[in-house]
């Protein structure tokens, strides 16, 4: 190395040691005066990008610029009108919207406050609760369907209809974070021709969500949740129930008869009925021990009457009824189920609360006051026939029919030993032997039954596909006293068998 002279440990390049710039100790790397230079320049040239940046950022057209611009030919005032449709109706809402602005200029919108509704005079805002311009932002929602429906979350539309501009602005609906719907706003030239067109807007609207073709003909329930998957359910899941077919549906002949007659003839009967000027609502009552068949039943009626949407209904959502109402009317016909309905409509003495009270009668305003042709099938299930209140149970316009569900006899347990063995074998003998030692036993007992028996027989030999009667002795021995008579009630066995024994096992 020539004497006076260092590398410059940023190009490796000789300089004069004068030249070389070094940082703090010994240690500290050289810079010489070229390569410093260098780095001045472009710190300087990416000061001067950032600024241009945000010159253009400052200059660019915030929403208030775009929504005058659009509207600058004007000669008359802009007003506006609005309606607020429910969150169940977001998927129509969007397709609807998709179709009637395919071809319009869309944009995303952001604001610092979410807690009220965003309309049309909150984009006049300025400083710090001024709108601004946003990349479109989506929720993707699920309808049962392989694709769920891409539904945006605030959007702004710039339209020109012939020679009128117009807007259409979508936000969510709501106050301090309660949602209430789905706001649109349209804003039009005022005048008749301004009224004309928003008009039209929402009756196209209103006839697109009444096609209703997202959620039409399916297994539906009103919940805020979100999938596995992240797919928002959008206030309303849609159900895929295994579907049961009629030679799954074992039930005795007198409910099978009650069945045919109360839902299938009567829906079949339904327009010569009306043209009668008789109601054509209808509600029945599924009362039994639990695991009889009630809810297979349901599934069944679902699988059966593809043109109905069915709506299920559990007791902690019975203070949703008036949505599930209304959109049991939209989507009609329509089958709404509450399960478990003994859970609320109690004998009015037994009710806890006043809450619990206007609960029950929002059933029983929902049911009385629907129209005579509304074509709505209610069916409540119950395991305590006994403890409802006697207005709902007994009173002609609410409950129709009430359908028993029984334990099964002798030939029904025959019929599910047959039904649930699937690939199991059992001789004639060991078929006897269960059918003669599970009475009092329920549908749900005899499916666990064939399940314990074939896991008890794959234990004793892997490839086993026999279960013989040591494994019935076995699998009911479990069931019915190892795990007590609580036990035994929760696999729907009549109350009592599991604690005396009356069922033998040897």
């Amino acid at each position: 190395m020539r004497s006076g002279f260092t590398t410059c440990d940023f190009c490796r390049e000789l300089a004069p040691e004068g030249a070389v710039h070094r940082g703090q100790g010994d240690a500290g790397k050289g810079i010489c005066s070229t390569c410093l230079s260098g780095a001045y320049d472009l710190l300087t040239q990416q000061d001067v990008i950032r600024g241009q940046r945000q010159r253009l950022k400052m200059t660019a057209p915030g929403v208030r610029e775009l929504v005058d611009e659009h509207f600058e030919a004007l000669e008359e005032d802009v007003v506006t009108t609005s309606r607020v449709f429910p969150s169940y109706l977001r998927a129509d809402l969007q397709r609807a919207l998709d179709r009637l602005l395919k071809d319009s200029a869309s944009y995303g919108l952001q604001r610092s406050s979410q807690h009220t509704t965003l309309t049309f005079s909150d984009l006049s805002d300025e400083g710090r609760d001024a709108v601004r311009l946003a990349p479109l932002q989506y929720e993707e929602v699920d309808i049962g369907e392989p694709e769920p429906v891409r539904c945006v979350k605030a959007a702004l539309w710039l339209v020109m209809d012939e020679t009128t501009p117009h807007a259409v602005l979508l936000s969510k609906a709501g106050e301090y974070g309660r949602s209430a719907g789905w706001h649109v706003e349209v804003a039009v030239p005022a005048g008749e021709a301004g009224i004309r067109l928003a008009r039209r807007y929402f009756l196209d609207l209103e006839a697109a969500i009444q096609a209703s073709s997202s959620y039409r003909g399916k297994v539906l329930s009103l919940e805020c949740q979100q999938t596995y998957r992240g797919v928002a359910a959008g206030n309303v899941v849609v159900h895929k129930l295994s579907a049961v077919s009629r030679e799954q549906l074992i039930l005795p002949d007198r409910t099978l008869a009650l069945l045919e007659r109360n839902v299938f003839r009567f829906l079949a009967q339904r327009k010569q009925l009306l043209a009668l000027s008789m109601p054509v609502k209808k509600g029945l009552l599924f009362y039994g021990p639990p695991g009889t068949g009630k809810t297979h039943t349901i599934r069944y009626l679902a699988a059966a009457l593809p043109e109905h949407t069915t709506l299920l209904v559990t007791a902690e959502q019975v203070g949703a009824i008036a949505e599930y109402m209304a959109l049991a009317r939209l989507l009609s016909p329509s089958i709404v189920v509450i399960e478990d309905v003994d859970l609320i409509a109690r004998e009015r003495e037994d009710l806890d609360s006043p809450i619990q009270e206007s609960l029950l009668n929002g059933i029983l305003n929902e049911m009385d006051g629907l129209r005579e042709n509304a074509e709505i099938l209610f069916i409540l299930t119950t395991n305590r026939p006994d403890t409802l209140e006697p207005a709902l149970a007994g009173r002609p316009g609410r409950i129709d029919q009430a359908v028993e569900f029984p334990l099964p006899d002798d030939a029904g347990r025959q019929r599910l030993l047959h039904l649930y063995r699937s690939g199991l074998q059992l001789d004639v003998e060991v078929e006897g032997e269960a059918v003669r030692r599970t009475d009092g036993t329920s549908a749900a007992f005899i499916k666990e039954l064939v399940r314990r028996m074939a896991q008890l027989a794959v234990e004793r030999d892997p490839d086993s596909r026999t279960a013989t009667r040591v494994d019935l002795d076995a699998a009911l021995n479990e069931m019915l006293f190892e795990g007590g008579s609580l036990n035994a009630q929760l696999l729907g066995v009549a109350k009592g068998i599991g604690a005396t024994g009356t069922v033998k096992t040897r």
